[in-house]
């Protein structure tokens, strides 16, 4: 039976449930997937990204991207997404000024 009238909501949510993980899963795979951001990349000089935190001016003992609330890596991995330098990798170990602890 084709429906020709506006969609339901039933069909609406279960659209829905198929089409929000699978895109979650292709965006989680496209980001594993990033190159690795330059330091001395404008995009990573505007914010003093450096790739090891122990080297970064301004950086409290301790705070790196591997425990920034805007670092998207799996816990343990050495490098991952971030929400700031999009379609990128950072080092788990580096640091910019954006930093935030996470919640």
């Amino acid at each position: 039976m084709h429906r020709t009238g506006p969609l339901s909501r039933r069909h609406l949510l279960q659209q829905l449930l198929v089409g929000v993980p699978l895109a979650a899963a292709v965006t989680t795979a496209a980001a594993a997937d990033a190159p690795l951001l330059a330091a001395d990349s404008p995009e990573a000089r505007q914010l003093g990204y450096v790739e090891d935190a122990k080297a970064a001016t301004g950086a409290a003992p301790g705070n790196h991207c591997g425990d920034c609330a805007l670092y998207q890596g799996s816990a343990g991995s050495t490098q991952g997404p971030c929400q700031l330098f999009a379609g990128k990798q950072v080092k788990a170990a580096g640091w910019c000024r954006s930093w935030a602890p996470q919640m």
